[in-house]
């Protein structure tokens, strides 16, 4: 068995943002430019996934599955216009799902979670 190798630790929190398992990696969390747009949000959310992909020498061409997670599920529109110009036609499955984030106030409207393919 491979080991399980984890990254982007967050002790705080109790989790890893990043967890290479085998031929996959998984990704948790990815957030950015709280209280910005929701076009800025999505952005920033697919930067921070690739920041930690690149971590482990991955791209967002990997990532085979997202949980798009939004206040307002009515965004997915602005989100599926961002996933065409940052996976150039790579898409991966996703499944997206409206939630009441407990942001204590940071004005989050969108967050990512995925599933990278890591293997050879």
């Amino acid at each position: 068995m491979k080991k399980i190798e984890r990254y982007d630790i967050h002790e705080e929190w109790a989790h890893s943002g990043i967890i290479k398992a085998g031929d996959f990696c998984f990704l948790n969390y990815c957030v950015r430019n709280t209280g910005g747009t929701i076009e800025q949000q999505v952005n920033g959310a697919f930067d921070h996934m690739e920041e930690r992909l690149a971590s482990v020498g991955l791209s967002l061409e990997n990532v085979v599955q997202m949980n798009c997670l939004f206040k307002n599920i009515y965004d997915i529109p602005v989100m599926e216009q961002v996933v065409k110009e940052r996976f150039h036609g790579k898409y991966p499955a996703r499944k997206s799902i409206q939630t009441a984030f407990a942001d204590h106030n940071e004005g989050i409207l969108f967050q990512v979670d995925g599933i990278a393919y890591c293997g050879e």
